[in-house]
């Protein structure tokens, strides 16, 4: 696993197990594992395989989510920096419209005032 997630593991864990409200050994009797084993997970001195960490989750009654993004290194910076140029001059090559102060609405007819007659 990667530092960032190993660094994130013992909160995350800490996190579910107050959201399930079980207690510690009760996690640990359902995760297959023992409440000490738990416990040094908790307190970052172990860390779970992936396995693991998916099924201690699924004992507190939640599942383990991963998603992927894309790492910006030094080189796609530079790409993009281009890209955002190139927009930007793309951009300034068409020619400004004109907008009018007030929108063209069609008017509608004056409605008499409450109490007023329709004559005038």
């Amino acid at each position: 696993m990667s530092t960032q997630i190993v660094a994130q593991t013992p909160a995350a864990l800490s996190h579910a197990l107050e959201r399930s409200g079980l207690s510690l050994r009760e996690v640990a009797r359902r995760a297959g594992t023992s409440h000490a084993t738990l416990s040094a997970y908790l307190h970052g001195k172990k860390t779970p395989s992936v396995a693991t960490l998916a099924r201690v989750v699924g004992a507190c009654g939640f599942a383990l989510d991963w998603s992927l993004a894309p790492r910006v290194s030094e080189t796609n910076k530079a790409s993009t920096a281009e890209q955002l140029e190139a927009v930007l001059k793309l951009a300034e090559a068409y020619p400004t419209r004109k907008r009018n102060k007030q929108p063209n609405f069609p008017r509608f007819p004056a409605k008499p005032r409450f109490g007023a007659s329709p004559e005038g």
